[in-house]
């Protein structure tokens, strides 16, 4: 049983003819790095050991976050949420851009 991304299917343990592992597992190692990178400027790194790139059985890409403790998801959920109400308040004090046919003529 898998859920509508793939992420619940089972991890690639024997590989299949036809199956494109190889790019799967290149878009998991980019994620993974892109939040690696981050968990590093945040001082996080530590906690999220575990994180590794890795695809499955459908050649998906999967990032792993490991064993993780409490505090560290917290502080996780913090910050996601923190960046999304940043986001959010940013587009909304922002004036919409005009195309050059909608700007006012000089």
């Amino acid at each position: 049983m898998t859920d509508r991304r793939g992420v619940v299917a089972k991890r690639a343990e024997n590989l299949s003819p036809g199956v494109p592992y190889v790019r799967g597992w290149n878009r998991a190692r980019r994620g993974a790095g892109a939040l690696a990178d981050q968990l590093v400027l945040l001082g996080l790194d530590s906690d999220f050991a575990g994180l590794v790139a890795d695809v499955n059985v459908f050649g998906d890409g999967i990032v792993q976050l490991g064993t993780v403790r409490p505090e560290a998801a917290e502080l996780l959920a913090r910050l996601i949420a923190a960046g999304l109400a940043a986001e959010s308040s940013d587009m909304t004090t922002k004036a919409p851009r005009l195309s050059p046919r909608e700007a006012p003529a000089a």
